[in-house]
């Protein structure tokens, strides 16, 4: 396991004037996006991971829940944790910074199972971002699940016994891939996934305010229409038309693009995230 290793960009994480500097992992007061399993079981372990905005994997992040429960994620940027016992919803948030993610807290009975399930798989994930499976029988310490894709190792950032948030490996090409999820001496049938490559296109020149600044992105892998998202980083450079976040779907067919419009508020650069928003169907092995 790389334990730096980015959650790439969540997205396309594109600080488009900025240099390109090594790898190192991010201080704690980077911390910005909270991965937490959609539902957690009760009683049981779950690991929640935590994100920088260009999706490292952030050490020494102090984690809070509304119950009072707190932790710290480790040199991996993750944190193990036991569920509360008591059913129902839950939130968490990074501490000092605005914002909770809810999860269910599933009773250990209706949660039970002696196989490995996949349930909900999406039909198309990004190369370059996470994407959750849900099901049954996966393990809540995120490196005991054992998650292949076109037969090779994917990283599992956040993960319960009904939930897993997984990193497609660097090394995967875009295309339809295998993918099959392993915990202890179980091991799920396989199912497959279309991934596809999102390239960001812009002018990366500073804004200027009044100016309109159009950024493409590319999607390569499907001619499908494909739902986007994008994150404006840094809003007091620059407005994102159409809210933030901002929705669109790419155009289908063999020139497949989507576009979002910028607007200059200020002189500076501007930062904006674009992922993949996910497209879960059912799985049926």
């Amino acid at each position: 396991m790389m334990p730096y290793r980015s959650s790439a960009c969540l997205a396309l994480v594109c600080a488009l004037a900025a240099p390109v500097l090594p790898q190192q992992p991010p201080p704690a007061s980077a911390a910005r996006i909270l991965l937490l399993p959609r539902h957690i079981v009760s009683g049981e372990r779950a690991t929640l991971a935590v994100l920088d905005v260009g999706g490292r994997l952030t050490p020494g992040a102090v984690v809070k829940f509304s119950n009072g429960d707190r932790v710290t994620t480790d040199a991996t940027g993750r944190a193990l944790f036991v569920a509360p016992l008591n059913p129902g919803v839950i939130s968490a948030g990074i501490s000092g910074r605005p914002g909770h993610v809810n999860t269910t807290i599933v009773s250990a009975t209706d949660a039970a199972s002696s196989s490995i399930k996949v349930s909900n798989a999406p039909r198309i994930a990004s190369l370059s971002d996470r994407f959750e499976l849900s099901g049954h029988g996966f393990c809540g310490d995120a490196d005991a699940n054992h998650v292949t894709i076109a037969g090779l190792p994917a990283l599992v950032l956040a993960s319960s016994p009904m939930s897993l948030l997984v990193l497609p490996p660097s090394e995967l090409e875009s295309g339809t891939a295998s993918v099959e999820v392993g915990c202890a001496k179980h091991e799920s049938s396989s199912f497959t996934i279309r991934f596809v490559s999102l390239t960001l296109e812009a002018d990366s020149s500073p804004l200027a305010p009044g100016d309109h600044r159009k950024l493409t992105v590319r999607v390569r892998g499907t001619s499908l229409k494909v739902p986007l998202e994008a994150h404006n980083l840094a809003p007091e450079v620059a407005e994102l038309t159409g809210g933030n976040p901002a929705r669109v779907s790419s155009a289908g067919g063999s020139d497949n693009v989507a576009h979002f419009d910028l607007v200059g508020r200020q002189r500076g650069s501007f930062v904006v995230s674009i992922r993949l928003l996910p497209t879960s169907a059912p799985h049926h092995p």
